[in-house]
């Protein structure tokens, strides 16, 4: 469902509330609200406050459920496995089990990059990837619950997001994408996990047991 102005302006004060709280820094306000202001559906808007009590009426439909199901135990929290990564006429990967950063920042010289955010756990809700390629290519994933944001600018380059398409589903973590890229490329694919494709192969051997 699309969220309004008024949905926003709502998610806006919960997040003001919490800063003079002291539930967060100055610095997560303004990341918080620099998100808030580019989010169009209320699975977007649940990310942003989840983590906070609400302060009077909420924007999601269903706040009293939210907190409980939005980050389950599984997905979020945990020491973060690294924030930087570098290829210079070389490669780096980070795919499998692995524990992504609030922050990332990763740099492709005349090399490539592979992050891959299918199978890790959140450190927070929301992930930043400042990805920087000078002649070289950075190829990121993202889970199918994803809510992705590409703000990346290309001179004789490009930032592809076309097959990250999507809205992404409730309690998905918030990836937003930044950065440059010089005679080189960020590509951003959406793509199911490998539990889950674990648990379509396996249901699908059980219907054709049947």
């Amino acid at each position: 469902m699309r969220a309004s102005d008024s949905d926003r302006d709502r998610v806006a004060e919960v997040l003001r509330e919490a800063a003079a709280e002291g539930r967060l820094s100055l610095e997560e306000l303004d990341e918080r609200l620099d998100v808030l202001y580019k989010t169009r559906t209320y699975a977007e808007l649940e990310p942003i406050t989840a983590d906070l009590p609400a302060a009077g009426a909420s924007p999601a439909p269903a706040p009293a459920a939210r907190s409980s199901a939005a980050y389950p135990q599984d997905r979020y929290g945990g020491h973060p496995s690294g924030s930087v990564a570098v290829a210079v006429m070389s490669g780096f990967s980070r795919k499998g089990s692995w524990v992504a950063p609030k922050e990332m920042t990763a740099v492709a010289i005349m090399g490539g990059g592979e992050i891959d955010l299918r199978d890790a756990r959140f450190a927070e809700p929301t992930i930043t990837i400042h990805a920087i390629t000078i002649m070289g290519g950075i190829q990121i994933t993202v889970p199918e619950d994803a809510h992705v944001q590409v703000n990346g600018v290309g001179f004789m380059g490009a930032f592809d997001d076309s097959r990250a398409d999507g809205d992404g589903g409730p309690g998905g973590p918030h990836i937003i994408v930044n950065g440059f890229a010089f005679w080189g490329g960020v590509a951003v694919e959406r793509k199911p996990s490998r539990r889950s494709r674990r648990a379509v192969d396996s249901k699908r051997q059980r219907e054709l047991g049947s």
